[in-house]
């Protein structure tokens, strides 16, 4: 990964925006800004950032079942399976929280973050790991099925999986792309996709965002 990370902020208010990409470690440049669903979806898929910060609540959206951050996780991750999206909102609402990770996100801290905490936060998402303010984290752990006690059943699943499965769902879950996977693990793309359906397949997951979120979930990332 390069020294400089780029990042876009996706924020409905200007005067915050502002304020955020003042404060952020200067190897963090900021290349683009949205204000809404449309903007975001845009500029996300131009400019290809290592991070997206998210608002939660955003206007212009046309699916009132989800917020408008999920809205545009669901409408441009695929097109941009590299960038890792962090949501950093004001609420910290379960639902807001579990439905933004659900949808794709790698982490979810509050506006109450200082600049120098956004910025470690960012770095830790762009380097695959999952971050979440401390009091966020109980709600994904809860809503994915991973509280204490249920280990037994984490590795249950696990053991559905071979050894070269887990390596390769490990990655996919950080957010490495197909062909990442590949150089990494020295195989073929076509056999890391074999690898992802039949992981899928094992675990009943519909796609590589909810296996995401069912490895963070778990704290096997």
């Amino acid at each position: 990964m390069a020294d400089t990370l780029t990042v876009v902020v996706v924020d409905d208010h200007s005067i915050f925006r502002s304020g955020l990409r003042a404060d952020l470690d200067r190897s963090i440049e900021v290349v683009g800004e949205a204000a809404d669903v449309p903007s975001a979806v845009a500029v996300i898929a131009e400019t290809r950032p290592d991070v997206v910060l998210l608002d939660v609540h955003l206007p212009g959206g046309s699916d009132a079942s989800i917020s408008g951050g999920a809205e545009v996780l669901r409408r441009v991750a695929s097109e941009v399976p590299s960038t890792r999206f962090l949501a950093l909102s004001v609420s910290d609402k379960a639902e807001d929280v579990v439905g933004v990770i659900r949808a794709g996100a790698r982490g979810y801290i509050t506006k109450g973050a200082s600049g120098a905490e956004v910025s470690r936060a960012v770095q830790a998402v762009a380097g695959g790991d999952a971050v979440f303010s401390p009091r966020l984290a109980g709600f994904v752990l809860d809503a994915f099925g991973a509280a204490v006690g249920e280990t037994a059943a984490a590795d249950d699943e696990l053991d559905r999986l071979s050894t070269r499965e887990q390596e390769v769902m490990r990655l996919i879950a950080r957010g490495y792309a197909y062909k990442e996977v590949a150089a990494t693990l020295f195989i073929s793309a076509k056999t890391v996709e074999s690898h992802v359906s039949s992981v899928l397949r094992k675990l009943q997951l519909s796609s590589r965002h909810e296996l995401t979120a069912w490895a963070t979930a778990r704290r096997l990332l």
